[in-house]
């Protein structure tokens, strides 16, 4: 190929060259296809910021929801009430009904006992629809039941009147109980259904159930669930009536305690549902009868034990002596005529200031019922007559208890007071169930005032004769249970006295 066909050929090439590039650059300066258009990204409507959670203690809620002025120590007395009972326990409540409780008809209760949560709305927490459907407790008011597992929030804004104005209990409680009741509520309510058969039964094991109850509960309600009367002399309820009659109020009970006082939360001990059930089930095997005839209280101070008001004139015999200037109510006290150890002014009341000369009964165990009968109606002496103050019922407790009861202290506690009785053993008596309400120290309760406190340890110094009988016994119109219901022997509680004596005094 010659020359000029190759510069021929070049000159083709850089042609086509110019070409492609003009093409390409008309090729890039055509519109590009638009993308496909997108909708406008949606503004957020503002929100409210969340609610804050509710902190508080749901225990606590099911006592406030049980009997709430007992636990917030809220008091409603009349002026005529006004002063301090002594040995008082629980502050008064409302002596007004509610103001929802005109809606209804059917529960006839009044006071007081149309303010608790627990009389509306059932202690399975399903009000109209549950365990309260029917009976004397019905209301046809509805349940809580569908509170549980809502916000807490909306609890509180119904106990504040949100969906009822007459349904508003910050006028009687205060922030914090109506938040921790509303918790309860919303947290701790539970299906009674799984624990209890539609004939009352518990659903639990009864075999696994006292082991538990004698670990926890026999140290104060006893072995029988007798060794406290939750109600009167002459209608009683032990453990062995509420166990199989309300089963309901049993389970909220252990699993929440007692309201005003030191009874434990199962909760809180860590119990399961199960657990409970299982306590139950043995529970309701307990006889209803009492373990002691209560006679012991009658002899301390009886209008305590009765629910009546105390004398205020002097008793009839009290001017046949010179010795006691005590008056009143102290001169109808059995112990005061006849001594702590029954042995009158032959034992510890031989003289000091409770000298009044009068015998003891020591030999009342040798007496039929009627001639001890007769001594308390009148019949041996008309000025001995109690028949105008005690029902029959009463003056027949205080027959067994003269009769069965009485056992002879001198052999425990000596004429000076000392006590033979083995501290150390009383030590872990006092510790294992006493402490709960006098404190390891002794010193919760002050049976005396301020200026002049009195503790157990007081009692126990000053008058061991008194103590002795009130550990076997109980205090008259107090929950305290009774020794020898406990099961307790004479010379368990001479252990007992013999370290309380060591526990201070002031």
């Amino acid at each position: 190929m010659g020359n000029q066909t190759l510069k021929v050929l070049a000159a083709i090439g850089a042609l086509l060259v110019v070409v492609s590039l003009v093409i390409a650059g008309c090729r890039g300066a055509q519109p590009q296809p638009t993308p496909e258009s997108k909708p406008p990204t949606a503004v957020p409507e503002p929100t409210s910021p969340p609610e804050p959670e509710l902190e508080g203690d749901p225990v606590r809620g099911g006592l406030l929801y049980d009997k709430w002025w007992a636990v917030s120590g809220v008091e409603f007395r009349a002026e005529e009430h006004e002063e301090e009972e002594e040995h008082e326990h629980e502050a008064k409540g409302p002596t007004t009904d509610h103001p929802l409780w005109a809606t209804q008809s059917t529960n006839t209760r009044s006071g007081g006992d149309t303010w608790r949560c627990k009389e509306c709305h059932g202690w399975d927490y399903k009000g109209a629809e549950g365990a309260y459907g029917s009976g004397s407790h019905y209301t046809g008011f509805p349940g809580i039941f569908a509170g549980k597992e809502k916000p807490a929030g909306e609890a509180l804004a119904a106990l504040k009147g949100g969906t009822n104005p007459d349904h508003d209990f910050s006028t009687v409680m205060g922030e914090q109980e109506l938040i921790d009741l509303a918790l309860f509520i919303s947290t701790a309510v539970i299906d009674d259904d799984a624990l209890i058969k539609a004939d009352k039964s518990s659903q639990g094991d009864a075999a696994t159930g006292e082991t538990l109850y004698d670990e926890v509960c026999t140290s104060c309600h006893g072995p029988g669930g007798n060794a406290i009367n939750f109600s009167t002399l002459d209608d009683p309820e032990f453990l062995g009536h509420l166990a199989p009659d309300n089963p309901w109020e049993f389970v909220h009970k252990v699993r929440f305690g007692q309201p005003g006082w030191p009874m434990p939360s199962g909760i809180a001990n860590g119990w399961t549902e199960q657990n409970v059930a299982n306590v139950l089930a043995y529970a309701q095997s307990f006889s209803p009868e009492p373990a002691l005839s209560g006679g012991g209280q009658l002899y301390d101070k009886w209008w305590e034990v009765l629910g009546v008001d105390p004398p205020t004139e002097d008793n009839p015999l009290w001017a046949t002596q010179s010795t006691n200037t005590r008056s009143g109510g102290d001169t109808w006290r059995c112990k005061e005529c006849h001594g702590w150890d029954y042995k009158g002014a032959e034992g510890a009341y031989s003289s000091g200031s409770h000298y009044t000369g009068f015998p003891g009964i020591p030999s009342a165990a040798a007496e039929s019922s009627a001639e001890l009968l007769s001594w308390l109606t009148g019949g041996q002496n008309p000025d001995h007559d109690f028949s105008g103050v005690m029902e029959d019922y009463a003056l027949n407790a205080l027959v067994t208890f003269m009769q069965e009861e009485i056992q002879d202290i001198t052999a425990y506690v000596n004429p000076d007071g000392t006590v033979k009785g083995d501290p150390a053993k009383g030590r872990e008596m006092f510790n294992g169930g006493c402490a709960a309400c006098h404190g390891v120290d002794g010193k919760k309760m002050n049976f005396g005032s301020v200026e002049e406190p009195e503790y157990v340890g007081t009692v126990a110094a000053e008058n061991p004769w008194e103590f002795f009988h009130k550990a076997s016994f109980g205090q008259p119109g107090a929950p305290m249970p009774a020794g020898r219901a406990l099961g307790w022997t004479m010379e368990q509680i001479a252990d007992l006295l013999a370290y309380v004596q060591t526990l201070p005094t002031q």
